[in-house]
């Protein structure tokens, strides 16, 4: 079906001209795309009407698979399923372990550093399991936009540090995409809610999403955005909400032994359910039953606010840390520190599904003393925003002129003797920036001088992160401290930094674009993106059959149990051999790598079963009416 597209005389716009932008919002439990449409922003949904992608990733022999069917395949195949992966961009693993989570993954080492995962596909880094789900989301993009993209913003926690931010980086290249622009979680709810409502002055942005925690104050004026303070904890969301429930069913399970991968997927998904529900409801029933580990019992809102009470308040501590941040640094401008006590917010905007946890609500609301915003849906709002930012940095708004000031999340410097890290750009200094410093030799006759870039707010090198080494050579001979060392660091709008250094009196240089650990290098990008291209034919056709195959067990489960259930009840012996047949019939088909013919097996399994379908509908119906005359169900009508 075409659309026609009605404006004004004179100002329809060329459609050749017209580009089309996405704002991505890469989440750590479901991710989304968005984009405007008719001057209307809005969340991209794919063929069955979800807008929320879940980001969950399965790799098997077969093929790949994202989203709700991956996430479906999670408690059997936990070992292959990969979720939250966004806790794990950028980390090696000693991070990770130091998350201090239990994980069903196989972890190996490489030599950059950067963590893979063992899977049925081969190894798998977090880089490569965010790129498959950007290209689902990309995919589902260019089909409703009609063509392919021409640029997309991708959102980050405000938190993430360099490595993190390329990781995300690498993922968009792998996954084919031209990255307008990398912004800010709490920037693009900001731009969102600034540009729909119209809300100026000091505004808190609480984001706490599945896996990671930002708060941002942002000064709001007439088309600028400023970030004034950021903080937060990039290990901090609602999977720990979930793991916190998960170990109470296992301490009131009495359980001893060591769980396995099964049994915490399977608890996990629990909990997230639980927490949903309680949301909503002061107690709900928990029921489980996994590999020997049993429980049924019930859980309150009360019991589940005394379960998280700490990590609620450890986001709230990082609020007050952020004002005070804000406040300190205002001594620069003519700001009154007074302007960023927390009675001076006007407005907190709430993003990320487990803002929806009462308690959550409720410690906002007491320590910022305002009714928090949630106008637009928390799950959406940054999608929704990157969407804004993404139209118009791909020319579609020439004429707006919208500033976003984000702000460093963590201070950038340079090892000097002793171990000493020498800030160069304060966190929390406005990006893009550049700003340059100058060193000198330590002993005479120095000829060269190794640079260490390093990122992080302690005084010792050790307890800072290393981002990158270069080194200066052609330095004079001189005696200590006459050299002149200038090095300059610039970090552009998405936050990625490139360092060079330049001794004065000769004018050698040398410079380095601050590749962090755990990213990927150059060749390692080129032969996945060769790759992706190569096999492109091949990974559809290995997705088809995957997800034909997964809906086959799927049929078939669902077939088995009824007739367990109910078939001697309501079918004669011969009518139940008919259906055990076709079931084993469509289980041989499944063996094959035939992807139509496999379906072609799951749709004549269904016409099979339908006549069984529709007497277990009337046994169900008959049974709600049990005991009811007709004419008290037409009075009740």
């Amino acid at each position: 079906m075409a659309l026609l597209q009605i404006t004004e005389p004179g100002k329809a716009q060329d459609p050749h001209q017209r580009k089309r932008a996405a704002g991505i919002d890469l989440g750590t439990t479901n991710s989304l795309i968005a984009s405007v449409r008719g001057g209307v922003t809005e969340t991209l949904p794919d063929e069955a009407g979800e807008h929320l992608l879940p980001s969950v990733v399965r790799f098997t022999e077969g093929g790949t698979v994202v989203g709700l069917v991956a996430m479906q395949a999670a408690k059997e195949d936990p070992l292959n399923t990969i979720v939250s992966v966004k806790r794990m961009m950028g980390r090696g693993v000693e991070d990770i372990k130091g998350l201090g989570e239990r994980l069903p993954y196989e972890f190996v080492s490489t030599e950059g550093g950067m963590v893979k995962l063992k899977t049925d596909a081969g190894e798998v880094s977090p880089v490569e399991v965010s790129a498959e789900i950007l290209k689902t989301l990309v995919a589902r993009g260019s089909e409703t936009l009609a063509g392919n993209l021409d640029g997309v913003v991708i959102t980050v926690p405000a938190y993430f540090d360099d490595a993190q931010r390329q990781a995300t980086r690498d993922a968009a290249r792998i996954a084919g995409l031209q990255v307008l622009r990398l912004l800010n979680e709490p920037t693009a709810a900001a731009v969102a809610y600034g540009l729909d409502t119209g809300h100026e002055g000091l505004v808190a942005v609480y984001d706490l999403g599945g896996g990671t925690f930002d708060i941002s104050l942002l000064r709001l004026h007439t088309g600028v955005f400023e970030v004034v303070a950021t903080g937060g904890d990039s290990a901090l969301g609602g999977d720990d909400f979930d793991h916190r429930i998960a170990e109470w069913i296992i301490r009131e399970s009495g359980y001893k032994d060591e769980v396995n991968p099964r049994q915490l997927r399977t608890l996990m998904m629990q909990a997230r359910g639980i927490k949903e529900a309680l949301s909503d409801a002061d107690s709900t029933e928990v029921n489980v039953s996994v590999d020997g580990l049993e429980f049924s019992g019930q859980l309150t809102r009360t019991q589940m606010n005394e379960l998280i009470a700490d990590l609620v308040q450890q986001s709230i501590k990082a609020c007050a840390r952020s004002l005070r941040d804000a406040g300190d640094s205002v001594s620069k401008d003519s700001v009154s520190k007074d302007s960023f006590s927390k009675e001076s917010v006007q407005n907190v905007v709430l993003v990320g599904g487990s803002t929806r946890v009462p308690a959550v609500r409720q410690a906002v609301t007491e320590f910022f003393g305002v009714e928090p915003l949630s106008d637009i849906d928390p799950d959406r709002v940054v999608a929704i925003g990157a969407a804004v930012q993404a139209n118009i940095l791909v020319g579609n708004k020439p004429e707006d002129e919208m500033l976003l000031l984000d702000v460093l999340p963590l201070s950038l410097g340079l090892e000097t003797v002793g171990g000493l890290a020498e800030k160069v750009i304060q966190r929390n200094t406005a990006i893009p920036i550049a700003r340059s410093q100058e060193f000198t030799t330590y002993k005479d006759g120095q000829t060269a001088m190794l640079i260490h870039v390093v990122q992080g707010e302690r005084e010792l090198v050790s307890d800072c992160r290393s981002l990158a080494r270069f080194e200066l050579r052609g330095i004079p001979p001189m005696v200590a401290g006459a050299a002149r060392i200038e090095v300059n660091f610039q970090v552009d709008a998405d936050g990625l930094l490139s360092v060079s250094a330049r001794e004065a009196t000769t004018g050698v240089n040398a410079s380095v674009e601050v590749k962090p650990s755990y990213g990927l290098s150059e060749a390692e990008i080129t032969d996945m993106l060769k790759a992706s291209f190569d096999h492109a034919k091949d990974d559809i056709v290995a997705r088809s059959l995957t997800e034909a195959r997964v809906d086959a067990t799927r049929v078939i489960e669902a077939l088995q149990n009824a007739l367990t259930e109910d078939g001697e009840r309501l079918l004669q012996a011969s009518d139940i051999e008919l259906l055990q047949q076709a079931i084993s019939v469509l289980q041989e088909v499944s063996e094959t790598t035939d992807a139509d013919a496999i379906n072609e097996g799951v749709e004549m399994l269904g016409k099979a079963s339908e006549e069984f379908a529709a007497l277990r509908m009337d046994a169900a119906v008959r049974k709600a009416f049990a005991g009811h005359k007709l004419d008290e169900l037409e009075e009740s009508n």
